[in-house]
């Protein structure tokens, strides 16, 4: 399921937020939290965790996060969670960290009810339950945490837990958006073009994902840059695209990487460039790419960029064929032109390929 998160997000603590910034405070906080105030306890457990005024010692913060929690504190139990979900201070317990997000998730603490979501809707520590999943995020979603109306939306997007509902999907996106999750802005966005749970609207989805591309979000710029490509919302600016497709692929964006191999083939808002495009497209073909695979095979079948190699060619539209089959039609026009010492060249090419880990 598209960026619901397989791993836990540790959120800052707003409320109850305290800077350790003197040996005097400091010694208070030690002094509260021998004397069992719940609050000074998790907030010296956090000094202990971030190394923040004390050296890092999470078996430290543990043992202060413990007593806390075991005092009923809804935080110290939502962060001991999270210690035993990173395996920090304490062997990774999937099982107790699900133990205590619920404690702290019952007590309505909205970060845990997240956390507590995200463990049925992975099965970690327990049985997988996307609809109990749905009931955490719904609880913290309509106290306001905006990681939950985001995630709530993900549910509803693709039916996980709930029946499909794009209006209800577009419902928590937005209110999460509006709030600035670059992510929720990105969804919206989809929907304002595909006019999923809302009227097809390209300007209104450009609004959306210029405020996540402007946020640094990778998806928000890819998608940003097909806009001005192909001039939806905006008026066709290759430029533009290229900007965007440029942020986006610095950050390892695969799509974006293919964007703009292909913008550098086409000269399209750059001067025409072979073996620029040649290199975007590597890029995100070794990451698995298979539109990224197909574009790399036809640059070496051609020369495009490169000196002609049949079966490096063969190769990439092979194992991007493999993927997909579209792009078959692809690996059959190259072998036409290869002999079958080339084609078992490429074969085991194809066969030996492993994707780059990144």
């Amino acid at each position: 399921m598209r960026k619901l998160i397989t791993a836990v997000f540790i959120v800052s603590i707003s409320i109850f937020f305290y800077s350790i910034s003197s040996a005097e405070t400091l010694k208070g906080l030690i002094k509260g939290a021998e004397h069992g105030v719940a609050v000074d306890q998790w907030l010296l457990g956090r000094a202990y965790a971030a190394g923040k005024d004390v050296p890092r010692d999470y078996i430290e913060a543990v043992k202060w996060y413990r007593k806390a929690a075991d005092q009923g504190d809804a935080i110290g139990q939502g962060r001991l969670g999270d210690m035993y979900y990173e395996g920090k201070g304490v062997p990774l317990d999937y099982a107790q960290a699900r133990k205590w997000y619920r404690k702290a998730a019952e007590q309505g603490y909205t970060d845990a009810q997240v956390a507590l979501g995200v463990m049925y809707y992975s099965g970690e520590g327990g049985s997988k339950n996307s609809s109990e999943a749905v009931k955490w995020f719904s609880k913290a979603a309509q106290l306001g945490n905006v990681e939950a109306q985001g995630k709530l939306g993900l549910m509803y997007d693709f039916g996980e837990g709930v029946h499909q509902d794009y209006a209800e999907a577009v419902k928590w996106f937005r209110k999460a958006a509006e709030k600035g999750d670059a992510s929720a802005q990105e969804m919206l966005a989809n929907h304002y073009v595909n006019g999923n749970g809302v009227p097809q609207d390209y300007a209104e989805a450009v609004k959306w994902y210029r405020k996540a591309a402007e946020q640094g979000d990778s998806n928000g710029q890819e998608r940003l840059g097909e806009m001005y490509a192909n001039g939806q919302g905006v008026q066709q600016d290759y430029v533009k695209a290229m900007k965007w497709y440029r942020k986006a692929s610095e950050k390892g964006d695969v799509s974006a990487q293919n964007h703009l191999g292909f913008m550098y083939f086409k000269g399209q808002g750059v001067q025409q460039n072979y073996v620029e495009a040649l290199k975007w497209f590597r890029k995100a073909a070794e990451k698995g790419h298979a539109s990224a695979q197909n574009n790399l095979g036809v640059m070496y079948a051609n020369g495009y960029g490169v000196p002609q190699d049949y079966a490096t060619a063969y190769m990439w539209a092979n194992i991007a064929a493999s993927h997909d089959p579209k792009y078959v039609e692809t690996r059959d026009e190259i072998m036409k032109n290869m002999t079958p010492e080339q084609i078992a060249d490429g074969q085991r090419l194809s066969r030996n390929w492993k994707p780059k880990i990144h």
